[in-house]
């Protein structure tokens, strides 16, 4: 498209992005750059609202765009909120919050919105604690980008943040230098003085902006700029009167902005629709975003896309004689004009200072990061007895000049420092990724692996040649707790969360839209609820993918979803939508994991806060990489449920087999380090390998929680760490789809592998003769092909899944060519090595990374030891840990291992699973009922033992304790744990629960009157107590379906459970918890029954032809004859004929 040729000289000083201002900006910066370019400017500020979460954006593109010869120039701001003193403002806060109901009325007023409600801001302040004024600002030069900087992020902090972050005329001075000013729009400082006083006219108005310029003046000098815009609300005119009389007083220069909002002039309706998303659902709504869309711009009244200088002008002209209000055409021209100056003259062309920022603190004075390193790297060496093994000398020293000659010395020595915090306060990881693969790391204790011991590769983690900075994954059992006690330890503006930006999603957006449209809710819902599962099939077809999960992208399922098209036919302006509105912003949350560490982060980015949380204004992810590039490096820091586990097993460990009765984290670290840590644990203890991986003994052993790896380890039967990381490899979509498991499977029983030549035996005999890890890949290539270095080998790896033409695909023709002629010099003849090169292919699709595997197979095995050898310590710790949607599954797998479990007891129990003297009964905790909150908890422990329910309900003064309200002792009633204090005054549980706590008394004597009150009452019902403790503590109470007499029944006509299922017998006994609806495409009716035993966890029974009169007793045991397939699971074609009731 050719580039406008605008006569007029103007550049934007004011817009919005939809990454910086959600649900009010609309359009990435990129499409805000790429339009204002093709629209004939020569540069673009994006000034956000209260933030610069835009910026990454704008330099990434402004760089691509250089690279395309494109002379286009970034100009780096933000719109700031501003009250005049946030000190006078505190004082004011303090007072109003002493008066309850103005304090009610005013300071509660909040509603959490990310929203800009421009209503609210252009209108007179209802509330000086509410209100603010926006303030355009924008970066001269690198001082002034850091001084604002400075300014975004202290606003974001302490009392400069109120429901929005603000500065005031102090930060602004303080942190001026470098920077321009402008008064933004009709919510703008200047707006504010004529929105407070324009009811009392024009001397008020003018009076209050000579106030406002004079501090602006002082604060900025002549870097303090009127703000014009044109557009036709008679307010604007008015505004731009009194702007341009303080031009006339106090000759501060004019600009006129486009205060842009959405990337091109065509895509207002989809802002519109945008704007009224971000409030759909909200209870406060502004008036102006509850009507319609409107029909076209003239209705809007304003056009808010990037103009340049001559549409500058056509909008003065058109919207200043539709209101009836004269200009001086020269000075509206000059402020056009103004704009191109500021931004080639006053503001310099410059990018970021991207000089990578990570903390000093951690190198000793008069020491570089390369001597420290290299000093500790020795040290650990020598500590681990290596320092006379000419190997791990010879790999330490390629690792260390690889590391610093590419600058990373700091980032090791911060991942130390960060290791060595953690090893204070809480168990880590053996490794993660492939950092497994590097011996510093492993000298340094950030990992816990000697790659040289498992020939885990360097270069498969850090290759000379490559640009990216080291990842290293770090998992630890308390991510949270090690993240703050790094913040604590070394700042918050050193160690900070990175954010992540939230999407509006195709399922979601589809919804609202047409919920704004008034379509039913009845034709939209079974569109999204299909759309997915349509669309799969053929997306994975599409990739050559016959197995795994595969999640369609956006694209594909517009494509390929025929319920999705054939909707969007009929509304084909909800399509329009959708295809403009999906992947714009929603909100604001934070990486699971990751933060970034250097010192004084506040001065070399803008931090923002959200949910009162300090953190990076750009993420760093899988669909974005913008802190790297900007010199930010990210460390993921990451919480591993599995070592909760581990510490929690062998703290009872420490307590009923080394009498530790309140073990310290220092004894748990004494412990694992003597115990459990990879160099002193035996890995090659067969006795754990044949009781749980051959046995099949899996409970909550890490990464075999899944039946079907269950199924793969007892088939398999693992000796050594190398087997398990086979199976772990294996055992994901790309390899099954390949039938890999299968044929390994075969060939470790047969034990059939051939072998073209000894290098090949030597590189792939640890996995059976196939290829399973992509290290095999750079080893084969590196030792067989001519002169392949390693590094080439690993970089193979990436060269392999990449298609098509280019410099990739020549770098990968000519290793194949090497590959080749090494092979024949080697002496495997050309078709060999040609078909070991199409292997190489096949596998680089499902090949996984040996270092990751070995160090999380290690993992798997510290589980197993701990299952192994003190069953009743880890399954204690299992079932602490395991989550609440999983509860009744864990605690039936404990059953299933010969575990009882006690019920929980007011006087027994505690805040966590216990183990009974008898070490084969797990006493469940207060913690397994649902809603006891912790405070409840600690104030029974504190108080008991209870003799008599009085002692629970009333303390020594005869009034209730704080924290035991009725909804805790509701739960505790119901859930079994108050059955000990049922005295012989009460006919019942239900008569005790109607007494004590559905009619809670408030004293002793009206505990009496109670009594009496409800002494019809008796018992709960069988159903009722079946309900109560399956619904409150996870566990099914079997004992009160299972009779004696069924169970001699069931033992006598040799009945199975459904989890033991013979498929000879063809019948098995169950107990259905829940009956669920379905139809099937022709719209029969169906139902899947979800039923347990009393051996495992659910299992689904498909219950085809389905009539009106059938049911089902729900907590009732059943006996039925079933089918069963390998696909389909369990089904029956007639319930009346073949479930059958017992008892």
């Amino acid at each position: 498209m050719e580039r406008e040729q605008p006569k007029i000289p103007f550049v934007g000083l004011h817009a919005h992005s939809v990454a910086g201002s959600v649900f009010d900006g609309f359009g990435y910066p990129q499409e805000h750059m790429d339009f204002a370019y093709s629209n004939g400017m020569e540069a673009l500020a994006l000034t956000d609202h209260g933030n610069m979460n835009g910026m990454s954006y704008q330099v990434l593109h402004a760089r691509k765009m250089k690279a395309e010869g494109k002379n286009f120039k970034p100009i780096f701001g933000v719109e700031a909120y501003f009250v005049p003193s946030i000190h006078e403002w505190k004082q004011e806060y303090d007072r109003i919050k002493e008066d309850k109901k103005q304090a009610r009325k005013v300071i509660n007023d909040t509603d959490k919105v990310e929203t800009e409600d421009e209503g609210a801001s252009k209108s007179k302040s209802k509330s000086v604690i509410n209100s603010s004024g926006h303030l355009v600002l924008v970066a001269m030069n690198q001082t002034g980008l850091n001084n604002i900087f400075k300014i975004v992020s202290d606003s974001h902090q302490g009392d400069n943040f109120y429901r929005k972050p603000r500065l005031d005329y102090e930060l602004l001075k303080r942190h001026g230098e470098g920077v321009i000013a402008s008064s933004a729009c009709l919510g703008g400082v200047y707006a504010k003085d004529y929105w407070n006083n324009r009811e009392e006219g024009d001397a008020a108005v003018l009076q209050a902006m000579r106030t406002t310029t004079r501090k602006m003046i002082d604060c900025l000098g002549d870097r303090w700029y009127g703000e014009l815009q044109w557009n036709n609300v008679p307010e604007q005119h008015e505004l731009n009167k009194y702007v341009i009389k303080m031009h006339e007083e106090f000759g501060i220069e004019l600009i006129s902005t486009a205060d842009s909002h959405y990337p091109s002039a065509e895509a207002w309706k989809d802002r519109e629709l945008y704007k009224r998303l971000g409030w759909l659902g909200k209870s406060k709504t502004p008036d102006y975003l509850k009507s319609e869309l409107p029909i076209d711009i003239d209705e809007m009244g304003m056009e808010l896309y990037p103009k340049n200088g001559d549409q500058m002008w056509a909008s003065y002209k058109k919207y200043s004689q539709e209101c009836g209000f004269d200009y001086d055409d020269d000075v509206v021209y000059d402020s056009l004009v103004k704009t191109h100056w500021i931004a080639n003259e006053r503001i310099e062309d410059f990018m970021p200072d991207d000089t990578v920022r990570l903390p000093g603190f951690i190198i000793p004075d008069g020491e570089t990061g390369e001597q420290t390193l290299v000093k500790e790297s020795i040290a650990g060496l020598r500590k681990m007895g290596f320092a006379d093994d000419q190997e791990y000398v010879d790999r330490l020293k390629h690792e260390l000049t690889v590391i610093n000659s590419r600058g990373f010395s700091k980032y090791f020595l911060t991942m130390k420092a960060i290791s060595d915090t953690a090893g204070n306060h809480m168990l880590a990881g053996p490794g993660r990724g492939s950092a497994a693969g590097s011996l510093v790391s492993y000298v340094l204790g950030i990992t816990q692996v000697d790659p040289i011991k498992y020939g885990l590769l360097f270069s498969r983690f850090l290759r000379s040649d490559a640009k990216d900075y080291p990842d290293i994954d770090y998992d630890v059992s308390d991510a949270f707790g090690l993240k703050e006690i790094l913040a604590k330890e070394w700042g918050e503006t050193t160690v900070v969360p990175i954010s992540n930006f939230n999407t509006l999603q195709l399922r979601s957006l589809i919804k609202d839209i047409s919920k704004f449209y008034k379509v039913p809710f009845t034709e939209v819902n079974p569109v999204t609820s299909r759309m997915v599962k349509e669309a799969t099939p053929k997306a994975k077809a599409k990739h050559g993918i016959r197995a795994g999960v595969y999640v369609p992208t956006f694209e594909e399922v517009m494509e390929y979803s025929e319920s999705l098209n054939k909707f969007l036919r009929k509304y084909p302006h909800i399509k329009t939508h959708v295809e403009a509105l999906v992947g714009q912003v929603r909100s604001t949350s934070r990486h699971a994991g990751g933060v970034v560490i250097g010192e004084d982060l506040d001065k070399y980015m803008p931090l923002i806060c959200s949910g009162g949380v300090v953190q990076t204004p750009w993420s760093e992810g899988m669909n974005v990489r913008h802190l790297e590039p900007l010199g930010f490096i990210k460390f993921d820091i990451l919480g591993l449920s599995t070592l909760e586990m581990i510490q929690s097993a062998v703290g009872h460990v420490l307590k009923r087999h080394h009498n530790i009765e309140n073990p310290t984290f220092n004894d748990i670290k004494k412990y694992y380090d003597d115990n459990l840590h990879p160099d002193k644990i035996d890995l090659n203890d067969q006795k754990v390998y044949k009781n749980i991986f051959h046995k099949g003994k899996f409970v909550g052993i890490f990464q075999f929680t899944n039946a079907g790896a269950q199924r793969l380890a007892r088939k398999v039967k693992p000796k050594d760490i190398i087997d398990i990381s086979a199976i772990t490899s294996i055992y994901r979509p790309g390899p099954l789809s390949a039938g890999v498991d299968k044929s390994y499977v075969k060939a470790k029983k047969e034990q059939s592998a051939t072998y073209l030549n000894d290098i090949v035996e030597e590189v792939t005999k640890e996995t059976a003769g196939f290829m399973i890890f992509q290290e095999q890949i750079a080893l084969l290539a590196h030792k067989l092909g001519k002169n392949v270095t390693l590094e080439e080998g690993n970089k193979l790896r990436k060269l392999l899944t990449k298609k098509g033409t280019g410099k990739g695909a020549e770098e990968k023709e000519d290793i194949r060519r090497r590959f080749v002629e090494g092979c024949i010099d080697k002496n495997i003849e050309s078709e060999a090595a040609a078909a070991l090169w199409r292997n190489f292919e096949y596998f680089s699709g499902y090949g996984f990374n040996k270092s990751h595997a070995v160090a999380y197979s290690i993992l798997s095995f510290q589980c197993a030891w701990l299952l192994n050898y003190y069953p009743d310590c880890w399954t204690a710790a299992f079932l602490d840990k395991e989550p609440e949607s999983r509860k009744e599954a864990a605690i039936s797998l404990a059953q299933k291992h010969g575990f009882r479990i006690e019920n929980i007891n007011i006087n027994t129990s505690t805040a966590q699973w216990e183990i009974a003297d008898d070490g084969k009964t797990l006493v469940q905790p207060f913690s397994s009922i649902k809603g006891l909150g912790n405070k409840a908890v600690d104030q029974i422990i504190s108080n008991r033992p209870f003799n008599t329910v009085e002692e629970l309900l009333f303390n020594a003064k005869g009034t209730a304790p704080s924290k035991l309200n009725k909804k805790t002792l509701d739960a505790l009633c119901r859930s079994g744990a108050l059955d000990n204090l049922v005295d012989d005054r009460f006919n019942g549980c239900k008569h005790f629960w109607m007494s004590c706590v559905q009619d809670r008394p408030k004293n002793v004597k009206k505990l009496e009157e109670k009594i009496k009150e409800h002494c019809q009452e008796q018992d709960f019902s069988i159903e009722e107590k079946i309900e109560h403790v399956s619904s409150l503590t996870g566990i099914f109470p079997f004992d009160l379906v299972m009779t004696k007499a069924i169970r001699e029944s069931i033992k006598k006509y040799v009945v199975p459970p459904i989890g033991s299922w013979d498929k000879d017998l063809g019948i098995a006994w169950f107990i259905p918890r829940e009956v669920i609806p379905k139809l099937t495409k022709n719209g029969k009716p169906y139902w899947i029954v979800k039923v347990i035993d009393d051996s495992s966890s659910t299992t689904s029974i498909k219950c085809w032809g389905i009539r009106d009169h059938d049911y089902i007793h729900l907590n009732r045991p059943y006996a039925a004859k079933l089918d069963y397939s390998e696909d389909w699971g369990f089904s029956t074609r007639s319930i009346t004929h073949t479930f059958k009731l017992l008892g």
